[in-house]
């Protein structure tokens, strides 16, 4: 009798993997014909969280799906609707959705333990919400580590009006890692030694190169000093290729998920970085890519080669392919120890080659916040900046007299922070063609409040990489009782300081910010930003969503160790929760919780006195 790991292999062997493809979501199966991807329409849908065995990339594995598909079903809406999702747990534990960038009330942004208190199994939980905005945006469990599982999809929303981006065909490109073994065996590896699954480390070999090139005892000092400092120039993440598999729409490189054109023709990639804990490189060799939007906000039209694409980020970009002929999208991790690729062609069956792995990056003294050249260039950086109308005599500076967090879950603090944001990730400092940056960004429309922030919050990332220590202020989700408090309708400017030396992508729940970059009245909206190692960059952020929301980095492994926090917004007189709740959950704990966040601010605060978020 043919046994479900036999079955497994045999599918994988004829190439055909019968298995996946029945569970790959229609919109994410290969050489789609249609110009717009097959999607869940309209105003009423019905999601079902459900355990699966799958073959991924050839091999069999465990999953948590939504309605049986990997990635999940892609969810299309529209601008100014309102939806209504009913999602049913079929699990034997909690679970949740929370919709990853969507503005909507704190009630349905679907973080257990802030915002409601989970989906218990065998449950139903209904989200409903206006549609306040278009773009490309993505849904994903927030509980435990489902996440790492299968538990997340992609998301349309169609302008109401004309859509600024002209294009004739659309693919969504889903970027995910997945990790064979179960996810919580890889926490506790990182847990017991967070340097486990770096394979990448020194040798022999690189020494010898680096004496050669710098001298002999260059090279030992170097070496002395990372060795003093504990501390590896390779560990650039947590997780790599020799633990992952890297997936383009739910499939693996031989798999090679390819997207059809027509020659000439305008084709958006709505690309979605919906992986645990990789930061992906993106490039298509012999084709420019124009980024049109970014995190679901229409920028001005900005023309590239390569981006780096933190965790949890979006991007569209419009290619015009001008040959007939394959197109390989290459998806290189951040640390080169492993790739996604897909192809754009013509036709069916087409291929391109797929351009071999590049060196592996190596830190340096700025990403320790300790090269003075960097250092000097960030403060040049940062005193070029227009800040427009900013009134810095009003704004309170409490921030700039932060001090510096110590204790267990802090191994190092950057000496000398500095501004990024023009610069492009690790490892494409020198890589000879155009690389995005923050800076090349610019919102298509002015922004929305273009006050001066009243007041600055400085917030350091903190960590201790030896212990797999994560946190804000050098203090982890579960020790924190108080939330970063904002006042509703109140301008504030958020300042980041990255004391570690990994990039964090950092993602704020129910706003979006505006990056303080030079461009004072246009400055890119997102909602998730990749703060680098040593770098200390500011955001402007809107306090009008009135509720409990959670601020995390989106790393997934070092948001369950406690890089996050809870931002509440206090409104500025009582209000009633909403109803929109399943019958089932109306009564939830997390409603008498948020209780306190009737009470009126205080004079001070309503003056724009600065509180820092750990000591409110």
């Amino acid at each position: 009798m043919t046994t479900r790991r036999r079955f497994l292999e045999r599918a994988a062997a004829t190439g055909g993997l019968a298995l996946t493809q029945g569970l790959i979501a229609p919109w994410a199966r290969s050489a789609a014909l249609p110009a717009r991807p097959e999607a869940l329409e309209g105003n009423r849908f019905d999601l079902a969280v459900s355990r699966a065995k799958i073959a991924v990339d050839g091999r069999g594995s465990n999953a948590i799906l939504i309605n049986g598909q990997l990635p999940a079903p892609l969810l299309r809406w529209r601008e100014g609707d309102e939806v209504t999702l009913h999602v049913r747990n079929n699990l034997d534990v909690d679970t949740s959705i929370h919709w990853h960038g969507v503005l909507l009330p704190f009630e349905m942004d679907g973080v257990p333990g802030i915002s409601f208190p989970g989906i218990k199994p065998g449950e139903t939980f209904t989200y409903r919400f206006p549609v306040k905005q278009a773009g490309t945006y993505w849904y994903h469990s927030h509980s435990g580590l489902q996440e790492q599982s299968g538990h997340y999809g992609p998301i349309i929303i169609d302008p109401k009006g004309a859509d600024p981006v002209a294009y004739d065909r659309e693919h969504v490109v889903v970027l995910s890692d997945w990790i064979f073994a179960d996810p919580e065996r890889l926490f506790a590896k990182l847990k017991k030694n967070s340097e486990a699954l770096n394979f990448q480390k020194r040798t022999v070999g690189d020494f010898i190169e680096a004496a050669r090139t710098d001298g002999v005892g260059a090279a030992f000092a170097d070496r002395a000093m990372w060795g003093g400092m504990r501390m590896d120039p390779t560990d650039i993440a947590d997780v790599g290729g020799h633990s992952y598999a890297y997936l383009v729409n739910g499939r693996g490189p031989r798999d090679n998920w390819t997207g059809l054109f027509a020659e000439g023709e305008r084709v958006r990639l709505r690309i979605v970085n919906a992986s645990a804990m990789t930061i992906f490189n993106l490039r298509i060799p012999d084709l420019a890519m124009t980024v049109v939007q970014a995190d679901g906000q229409d920028v001005e039209p900005v023309e590239t080669d390569e981006i780096q694409i933190g965790v949890a980020e979006t991007y569209d970009v419009v290619v015009r392919p001008d040959a007939a002929r394959a197109y390989t999208l290459m998806a290189e991790t951040i640390d080169r120890s492993g790739y996604a690729r897909a192809t754009l062609a013509p036709l069916p069956g087409m291929d391109a080659p797929v351009p071999p792995l590049r060196a592996r990056p190596v830190l340096t003294m700025k990403d320790m916040a300790m090269d003075h050249g960097g250092m000097a260039m960030g403060a040049m950086e940062m005193g070029a900046m227009d800040h427009g109308a900013m009134d810095h005599g009003s704004m309170s500076h409490d921030a700039q007299t932060h001090d510096h967090p110590t204790g267990a879950g802090v191994d190092m603090v950057a000496a000398a922070p500095s501004n990024r944001l023009a610069e492009p990730g690790i490892g494409l400092e020198n890589v000879g063609h155009r690389v995005l940056t923050y800076a090349d960004l610019k919102s298509l429309r002015p922004n929305p409040d273009r006050r001066a922030p009243g007041r600055e919050l400085e917030l350091h990332l903190t960590g201790n990489m030896r212990r797999y220590m994560w946190s804000f202020d050098g203090e982890k989700f579960s020790e924190v009782e108080t939330p970063i408090m904002f006042h509703e309708g109140e301008r504030l400017r958020l300042t980041l300081v990255n004391d570690t030396m990994m990039s964090h992508p950092i993602h704020l729940h129910g706003m979006f910010f505006d990056v303080v970059t030079r461009e004072d009245a246009r400055k890119p909206r997102k909602h998730t930003i990749v703060v680098k190692p040593g770098e200390k960059l500011s955001v402007d952020v809107t306090a009008d969503a009135p509720g409990d929301w959670a601020f995390h980095c989106h790393l997934l492994y070092h948001m369950v160790a406690g890089m996050m926090r809870t931002v509440s917004v206090m409104a500025h007189g009582p209000r009633t929760p909403s109803n929109d709740v399943d019958s089932g959950h109306g009564e939830h704990d997390a409603r008498t919780h948020k209780m306190k966040m009737q009470a009126e601010p205080d004079e001070g605060a309503k003056a724009g006195h600065h509180h820092h978020g750990s000591h409110e």
